[in-house]
């Protein structure tokens, strides 16, 4: 079993960078794919960055050329790095893991990302 703690949450100006980070109590070299996800209140929840096992990335066009997923599977650690952040990026951030191939899903409790207006 795998549970997920995100970090790096907080008000940034327009502009500004955050780096969020997610640490999982187990392994997640081989098995998960990971990926953050965003839900603003009252919004539906969306896919913002996702990563493979090897390496493979996919962004919503939203983020592409602003955020930057990575992990280190050494330190059992997802990150999100996130660059010219704009209000419209104003959400919780949720961690999630996805276990194959008997397809487990792994969720964290989410980090308060703030860009005011």
């Amino acid at each position: 079993q795998v549970q997920l703690v995100e970090s790096g949450g907080g008000l940034v100006q327009p502009g500004g960078s955050l780096r969020l980070s997610c640490a999982a109590s187990g392994s997640i070299a081989s098995l998960y794919t990971m990926g953050w996800y965003r839900q603003a209140p009252g919004k539906q929840r969306e896919l913002v960055a996702a990563i493979t096992s090897g390496g493979s990335t996919n962004y919503a066009s939203s983020v592409k050329g602003r955020f930057t997923i990575s992990r280190d599977n050494a330190k059992n650690t997802l990150y999100l790095q996130m660059n010219s952040l704009t209000p419209e990026d104003t959400s919780v951030y949720h961690c999630h893991a996805l276990r194959r191939p008997d397809v487990m899903n792994y969720w964290g409790k989410g980090t308060l990302v703030t860009v005011p207006s």
